[in-house]
């Protein structure tokens, strides 16, 4: 279900050291447009300490008709957390190197065409997934992806080239972990280099890990990749970058409405792009149309 709102009154909360483009431009270019449009705008600008109080602080003073989270999946997340729940919604502006949720939900990577759906864009309410009470709107993984983020956040490089080169490093000698995974309809036992619990479709890197999964409709994906020969990796990178990993032999999909994972220690848990550390056992619950997001009006299938 998609809804027009009128636009009168938002709050951009910025990033200032996320993205290429220097943050003088970006508020100019904010500030120029909602003075065409005659939208009242205030920014604030994100600092790593105590922002989801501060920004709290500021709807309480003066209730913005939306939010826009300008910067990179760590923005988005701190904002969408923060809006989940409510009914302010949540727009954005992507500015980061994988901008994995804007991409899934058909946010233009331009930024001037992001601006342009305050005006132009249609209101959508979408899932989110409790992990042991962290959030999650996009995608969280445990394995060799987790391991590469860690890896990856360890480092002074950023872009997907810098990660792309951590993961063919890392990639010879990883050994993969045991899981135990009870859904609400199955069970599964096994080793697996990857598992991903899904919200949504991609990674940021466009690497599609759950292609038919639907962001609004109560269910979400664990998906697996089981242990493959090293003359399969080719294949499997293939199958996930033309949107046919579940052709795989090494892919699984537990489609589910919650579930717990027993992982082991020394496995990591990434979510939405940030590292967190949890218990050996998660459990994952689904929270259906929980946040109301901008994105762009879809074509009239007639």
């Amino acid at each position: 279900m998609f809804s027009k709102l009128l636009v009168e009154n938002v709050l951009f909360v910025l990033n200032p050291i996320s993205g290429d483009i220097s943050k003088e431009e970006v508020q100019a270019l904010v500030e120029e447009y909602c003075g065409q449009h005659q939208i009242k705008f205030s920014f604030y600008q994100t600092s790593g300490q105590d922002d989801a109080t501060e920004i709290k602080k500021l709807l309480d003073q003066n209730p913005p008709d939306m939010v826009v989270a300008i910067g990179g999946d760590g923005t988005v997340s701190l904002v969408a957390n923060i809006l989940n729940h409510s009914n302010i919604p949540l727009a954005i502006i992507p500015l980061g190197s994988g901008n994995g949720l804007s991409k899934d939900i058909g946010i233009p990577q331009d930024m001037a065409e992001a601006l342009a759906l305050l005006k132009e864009g249609v209101i959508k309410r979408i899932d989110s997934l409790d992990i042991n009470g962290e959030t999650v709107f996009h995608l969280s993984d445990l394995g060799f992806n987790a391991f590469i983020v860690k890896k990856f956040n360890e480092g002074e490089t950023r872009g997907p080239g810098a990660y792309a080169w951590i993961a063919l490093q890392e990639y010879i000698n990883y050994t993969p972990f045991a899981y135990k995974i009870q859904t609400d309809s199955e069970y599964w036992e096994g080793e697996a280099f990857m598992v991903t619990i899904a919200n949504a479709n991609a990674f940021g890197s466009n690497a599609a890990i759950n292609p038919s999964g639907i962001i609004d409709d109560g269910f979400f994906e664990i998906c697996l990749i089981e242990p493959f020969p090293k003359a399969a990796a080719i294949g499997l990178l293939f199958n996930l970058y033309t949107d046919k990993i579940h052709n795989s032999v090494y892919s699984r999909i537990l489609k589910c409405k919650s579930a717990t994972i027993q992982k082991n220690d020394g496995d990591i848990l990434q979510i939405d792009g940030e590292l967190v550390e949890t218990d050996n056992l998660l459990q994952i619950k689904m929270h259906n149309k929980s946040l109301a997001v901008l994105m762009p009006d879809p074509p009239d299938p007639t």
